[in-house]
């Protein structure tokens, strides 16, 4: 019939599958190589998200295909070049790597069937695919952790639209729980200060820590988007347990494009101003960025660096995110386990073997049903 909803069905449906609780970690995504060919429908897909731009549509799609599309990606291209490894895009090494260790991390800590799994908010894997296949493999229930400590309707709630577009086609869709943010959680402070502190043991201390993180426009600030409010509330806790003022620790935002007015102070004009003050060493650590990607790489640590010796700076020592370090893997596993208390396979008495038995007479019932159907 016209207008009836096509839903997704459970193909290869079998009762042998137990029910699975499901961890969706989502990142922001990354090109499939450093070329302009791969990164034009990147950007595309990136840049025509209405929740990334909130320009009107028809105005800003003759933008994006007609001008932008036609010169960022080979601009682009030869920055992600200035850091792609052997392995890939860091950024995708890195978050498998973390998803990985997560993995691991959670398995030990409860015996239910847990699955942790990897989606990227534009490109691949992408978050349809893979909450598809994990419903395939018998995920009932669904966590979703994006990988962005401060929440923006830019990032977190962008990966949310995706989720639910996905949820709202599967005929029997999980039972979902979301993370909106995770900026003040005590864990995730402390793995921050310790990744500083490491830094320092192994390089040195700078005269000045700078923390930069990713700016969104000014006018999303003022439309209620709590993101500005969660980077200083991240910032002051950092400072706070390494035992630092703000002058000694000051914040910035960086990533600013186009002419509009972003959030202050900006990276790139805070780097050179410390720089024309004579400091000798700045250390900047991104603390809104769970794994490394472009933006750290080589924004802060390429580009940020040479404005900073270009402006009478010294070094800028760059502090690596926190990737897939033990404190980090630490902070999410209890994020975890604190937002699916309730769910029978994270509580403290669940048994596998009754489990497993229940399954098994699931199976034989349902074997029952089918040979006298």
């Amino acid at each position: 019939m016209p207008g009836t909803p096509n839903y997704t069905g459970l193909a290869g449906h079998s009762h042998d599958l137990p029910a699975r609780v499901g961890v969706l970690l989502v990142n922001l995504g990354t090109p499939e190589a450093p070329t302009a060919a791969a990164l034009r429908p990147y950007l595309a897909e990136f840049l025509g998200d209405p929740r990334v731009i909130e320009y009107p549509r028809l105005l800003w799609k003759a933008i994006l295909h007609g001008v932008i599309l036609r010169v960022r990606p080979k601009r682009s291209a030869h920055a992600y070049a200035r850091i792609w490894t052997e392995q890939g895009s860091p950024l995708r090494v890195g978050s498998e790597a973390l998803a990985a260790a997560l993995q691991a991390e959670l398995t030990q800590r409860r015996p239910g069937p847990i699955r942790v799994e990897l989606a990227m908010r534009y490109g691949r894997p992408a978050v349809a695919e893979t909450i598809a296949r994990m419903q395939r493999e018998g995920v009932r229930r669904l966590l979703v952790l994006p990988l962005y400590p401060q929440y923006s309707a830019t990032s977190t709630g962008s990966v949310f639209d995706a989720v639910a577009d996905t949820i709202k086609g599967l005929r029997w869709p999980p039972e979902l729980r979301q993370v909106n943010d995770y900026h003040d959680d005590p864990a995730y402070i402390a793995a921050l200060a310790a990744g500083v502190r490491s830094h320092w043991e192994r390089h040195g201390r700078g005269d000045k820590l700078l923390m930069s993180f990713h700016g969104i426009p000014e006018r999303y600030l003022r439309a209620g988007d709590p993101y500005f409010c969660q980077c200083h509330a991240t910032a002051r806790l950092l400072r706070d347990a390494l035992g630092l003022s703000e002058n000694e620790a000051p914040l910035a935002f960086q990533s600013r494009v186009g002419r509009e007015r972003w959030l202050h102070p900006y990276t790139d004009e805070t780097v050179r101003t410390l720089g024309r003050e004579g400091v000798k060493r700045l250390d900047v650590v991104s603390p809104g960025f769970a794994v490394d990607c472009l933006e750290t790489l080589e924004e802060i640590a390429m580009q940020n660096a040479e404005f900073f010796r270009e402006a009478g700076g010294g070094e800028l020592s760059y502090i690596p995110c926190l990737n897939a370090d033990g404190a980090h893997v630490d902070a999410l596993a209890g994020l975890v386990l604190r937002h699916t208390q309730g769910w029978p396979e994270f509580a403290p008495d669940y048994d596998a073997a009754a489990a497993a038995a229940s399954l098994a007479a699931s199976r034989e019932r349902a074997r029952r049903v089918n040979a006298g159907a």
